[in-house]
C-alpha cells in the first residue's frame, strides 16, 4: 500500500541504503526515485500558463528543485496562567500537573486579543528573518483548528500582511499534527507548482474549547502562533529531507470536540413532517480527551514514524542534531525519546512555559530555538506532530 512519505535529499554526509531506480505515486503525489534521492511532484500542467502573473499560476518544474526553511516567527497571548492560578478553581496543584505534564505556565487569549493577530505577527516576524517582502509571498497556510471565521482565518492574516498581489491564502485543519502538515503542502507547492515563498502558520486557541471545570483537561492547553517561511531553493540546499504522513478516524473517539446536538426551537407544519426544522445554531462541545488512551497512542506511532522517515532519508536517530516534537506531555516526548536513543540534551522542549498550543507548539518551540541560538544553521531536525483526529506525521528536515 501506498504511504504518504516522501524523500527530499541533498547531499549529507551518512551511509546510505541503495535504492533501484523506480517511479510511483504517493498521497503526496507522483515521486521519481533515482539512486538514493526521491523528487515529489504535486502540480498539473496549465496551458498557456507562462503568460500569466506568478499569482494567477505556477508552472511545473520537472527539473530538480528544492525547499529550505528560511525565517520563524512566534507569538503568545499577554495574559499567563499559573499552575497556582488555576489551583484557585480546580482541584489541583503545581506539583500534580508539573509531575503529569511537565507544564507549569500557559498563555490564554483574553479581552481583545484575536488569534488571527497572533498569527500575523507570527508570519511578520518570520518573514523580517528571511528578509523577504510581504509582496513576493506566494502562499499562505494556516494550520488551525480553532479559526476566527468558519470559512477559514488565513485570508485575514494575508490582509494583515498586506501581501498586495493577492496570494492564495487558506486553512489547513489537522490539529496538533496541523503544522507538519503544513510543512509538506509547502514542499508539494514549490516542487511541483513554482511556488517561491511559503508562508506555513500554526495557531489555536484551545482554551475557548476547554471545560475549566475539568481539572483532567484545563490542564494542558495554552494557545499561541508559530510561522517558518519556506522558500524555493536549489536541489543542493534542499531542507526537507523526508517525510511521513497518517490519520486513523478509528481513534476519534478519543479526542475530539464534536458539535451538539440541539433540539429544533419550533416545529413548522401540522402533519408532523418538518420537526426538526429550523434547527439551532449549532455549537462545538469541549475537548474530550481519554488521556490514557492518548498516550498509548503517542508513543506508540510516533516513534514509528520518525523512523520510517530516517530511514527515507537514509539516516539514524544519530544523524540528527534535534528532536522537535509536539509539545503535548513531557512525558510523551521523554518516552519518544527514550525509543529513538536520542538523548535529553538533543531534545527541544518549551512545554513547561505554555502548554499544549496544538498546531502552533512545533513552530513556537523552534522559534525560540532558532532566536536563542540553540538550532544552527545546517542542523537537522527530527520533528513530529500528532493529535485528534487521530492524525499524525512527521518530517526530518534542515534549518537554513
Amino acid at each position: 500500500m501506498a504511504n504518504a512519505s516522501g524523500l527530499y535529499r541533498p547531499t549529507l554526509p551518512t551511509v546510505r541504503r541503495k535504492f533501484t531506480p523506480s517511479k510511483g505515486i504517493h498521497r503526496t503525489g507522483f515521486w521519481f526515485s533515482e539512486g538514493g534521492s526521491k523528487r515529489v511532484l504535486c502540480s498539473s500542467t496549465v496551458q498557456g500558463a507562462d503568460k500569466l502573473s506568478p499569482s494567477e499560476s505556477r508552472v511545473p518544474r520537472l527539473v530538480s528543485r528544492g525547499c529550505k526553511l528560511v525565517g520563524c516567527g512566534s507569538a503568545v497571548p499577554g495574559l499567563q496562567i499559573s499552575n497556582d492560578d488555576l489551583a484557585k478553581f480546580v482541584d489541583t496543584n503545581d506539583e500534580w500537573i508539573s509531575v503529569r505534564t511537565g507544564i507549569r505556565n500557559r498563555r490564554v487569549l483574553s479581552g481583545k486579543d484575536s488569534l488571527t493577530d497572533l498569527a500575523a505577527e507570527a508570519a511578520k516576524k518570520a518573514l523580517e528573518m528571511a528578509e523577504v517582502d510581504p509582496d513576493d509571498v506566494d502562499l499562505v497556510l494556516m494550520c488551525t483548528s480553532t479559526p476566527e471565521d468558519l470559512f477559514g482565518s488565513a485570508p485575514q492574516i494575508q490582509k494583515a500582511l498586506g501581501c498586495k498581489h493577492n496570494p492564495l491564502a487558506y486553512d489547513i485543519t489537522a490539529a496538533c499534527s496541523g503544522f507538519v502538515l503544513g510543512l509538506v503542502s509547502a514542499a508539494c507547492y514549490i516542487r511541483g507548482g513554482g511556488f517561491k515563498n511559503v508562508l506555513v502558520i500554526g495557531a489555536d486557541a484551545l482554551s475557548r474549547y476547554v471545560d475549566w471545570t475539568d481539572r483532567g483537561s484545563c490542564i494542558l492547553f495554552g494557545d499561541a502562533a508559530g510561522a517558518v517561511l519556506v522558500q524555493a531553493c536549489d536541489s543542493e540546499e534542499d531542507g526537507l529531507f523526508s517525510f511521513d504522513l497518517h490519520s486513523d478516524g478509528e481513534g476519534q473517539r478519543h479526542l475530539r470536540a464534536t458539535i451538539t446536538e440541539n433540539e429544533a426551537d419550533h416545529v413548522l407544519g401540522t402533519n408532523g413532517s418538518a420537526v426538526g426544522f429550523p434547527p439551532k445554531n449549532p455549537s462545538y462541545s469541549c475537548i474530550q480527551m481519554n488521556g490514557k488512551e492518548v498516550f498509548r497512542f503517542a508513543v506508540r506511532v510516533v516513534p514509528q514514524s520518525i523512523e520510517y522517515a530516517l530511514e527515507k532519508a537514509g539516516l539514524t536517530g544519530s544523524n540528527i542534531d534535534w528532536l522537535l516534537l509536539h509539545q503535548a506531555n513531557q512525558r510523551i516526548i521523554d518516552a519518544v525519546a527514550t525509543r529513538l536513543e536520542v538523548p535529553s540534551q538533543r531534545v527541544i522542549s518549551n512545554l513547561a512555559n505554555y502548554g499544549n498550543t496544538s498546531a502552533a507548539s512545533i513552530p513556537l518551540a523552534l522559534d525560540e530555538a532558532v532566536r536563542s541560538g540553540k538550532v544552527k544553521v545546517g542542523h537537522t531536525i527530527a520533528a513530529a506532530g500528532f493529535g485528534a483526529g487521530l492524525t499524525w506525521g512527521s518530517a526530518i528536515i534542515r534549518w537554513g
